[in-house]
């Protein structure tokens, strides 16, 4: 079964953590630890700006010897992510991921944003899907016995 970025979209909802891109660093880190998540969309009218990672934080301002209070997200956030769409595959996000040693892949609808896919929402679609895979070919043993 090959399952598409829109699965992972439908299992765990579309709901998009978003902040200013002259929303400080700090404030980021206090909404990414209250959620429990690596990182959040930078947005500014409704548009696309980038994405502010866990990543980002630990080698653009700690390794830097900066403060996370003097910096504001837009300082640090990623904007070269590369987009995917609903219908991409899980198999080219993975790709892509290992690839590019990246952790998380925008999604796009044309210019529209849906959300955002990280290496855990990847991995954890793999591992459903093998299940899936697993459960049909034991039914069909059972089935032809």
């Amino acid at each position: 079964m090959n399952k598409k970025v829109t699965d992972i979209l439908l299992r765990k909802g579309s709901n998009i953590t978003t902040v200013s891109p002259d929303t400080s660093v700090l404030d980021a880190l206090k909404i990414m630890a209250d959620q429990n998540i690596g990182s959040v969309m930078v947005m500014q009218n409704a548009t696309y700006l980038g994405i502010m990672t866990e990543r980002d934080y630990s080698r653009k301002v700690v390794l830097r010897g900066k403060t996370s209070t003097e910096i504001t997200v837009a300082d640090i956030m990623s904007s070269d992510f590369p987009r995917i769409t609903p219908h991409d595959s899980v198999d080219y996000c993975m790709q892509l991921m290992s690839d590019r040693n990246i952790r998380y892949l925008p999604v796009f609808e044309g210019e529209h944003i849906m959300g955002i896919v990280s290496i855990n929402d990847v991995v954890r679609e793999t591992i459903l899907s093998q299940q899936e895979t697993i459960t049909q070919l034991k039914d069909y043993l059972h089935s032809s016995l």
